[in-house]
């Protein structure tokens, strides 16, 4: 079915599945696992430092054969130093956000590295083609942690009549196979997918945000921090409640971040710790392998397609 899906060519992947580069939760264990499953491993670098960065790339080389890439925090003062990691150890792509990408595209670009933008808006979807990328993520307001104020279905509809001459990877909300065949019938060439990853057996994360995952409902995933101008969306818990009273108050902002990761070193304990996560968690019932979460999700994907092909026909 993607034998001329533009995508898989580009990145010399199976599936077109990608795996969000999540800060402090997206590592060599979890990328190897989803690149081997014939999806895109990613490692989220965040604000880590070069040599944790080469270290997981080494480990990663280590669990698998196969292509993966590098989610690229442009916040990150010690960004110069992380991309000579990448050039060094010839990642083949990298992913950017938070910032903008265009200083460091030529660098990767004349080191033969892919470079994936993820942008909130079609504006910067579309600035990002002229530039010359190699694809663009579309990433609406479902997703979680830092979130934009467009929802998935109207970005990937929208951006599909604009970014013409690049794939278009649609993220937010997308974690099963009607989801995936949503983002398709909208115009995406790939997905990337995060929230359905932290709750994959390999994901490094505690076994009890697992189960946060697992066990919460639609109205259980929440956004805080709205009049910082960096929402973030989390399952609810005891340090959302908490911020949500000081946010009442109205305080200074600082007073909102020395107070977010609170208590966060009690990996145990999650109503202490901020358990980032999509609206998609609603709808994740159990943890499997990324292995057969990709599996099920292009195996129900399928049908779904064929079913409408048949019904058109």
């Amino acid at each position: 079915m993607f034998e001329n899906n533009r995508l898989t060519k580009i990145l010399n992947i199976e599936y077109p599945i990608i795996q969000g580069g999540m800060a402090g939760v997206s590592e060599a264990v979890l990328t190897a696992a989803v690149s081997n499953a014939g999806g895109l491993g990613v490692i989220g670098s965040g604000f880590a430092s070069p040599e944790w960065l080469r270290a997981e790339i080494k480990k990663t080389k280590e669990l698998t054969t196969k292509p993966f890439g590098i989610n690229l925090l442009m916040q990150n003062p010690k960004v110069a130093d992380l991309i000579k990691v990448i050039i060094e150890e010839k990642v083949p792509v990298v992913f950017t956000g938070g910032g903008n990408p265009l200083p460091i595209l030529p660098y990767l670009k004349q080191a033969g590295i892919k470079v994936i933008p993820v942008v909130p808006t079609i504006r910067l979807a579309s600035k990002m083609e002229q530039s010359g990328v190699d694809a663009v993520v579309v990433e609406g307001l479902e997703s979680g942690g830092h979130i934009g104020e467009n929802t998935t279905f109207c970005l990937v509809s929208q951006a599909s009549k604009i970014v013409k001459n690049i794939p278009l990877i649609a993220a937010g909300g997308i974690y099963d196979g009607t989801t995936f065949a949503a983002a398709f019938v909208l115009g995406a060439e790939g997905v990337q997918m995060g929230t359905k990853f932290m709750a994959s057996s390999e994901c490094q994360i505690h076994e009890n945000y697992k189960k946060a995952i697992v066990d919460a409902n639609d109205e259980d995933v929440t956004v805080i921090g709205r009049f910082t101008g960096h929402p973030i969306r989390a399952i609810k818990n005891k340090l959302t409640d908490n911020l949500k009273k000081m946010e009442d108050k109205n305080p200074f902002p600082e007073e909102i971040n020395s107070e977010r990761f609170a208590g966060s070193k009690g990996m145990a304990n999650i109503d202490l710790m901020p358990l980032l996560s999509g609206i998609s968690a609603g709808g994740i019932k159990d943890v499997r392998s990324c292995r057969e979460i990709i599996e099920e999700i292009i195996f129900d994907a399928e049908k779904i397609l064929q079913r409408g092909k048949d019904f058109l026909n």
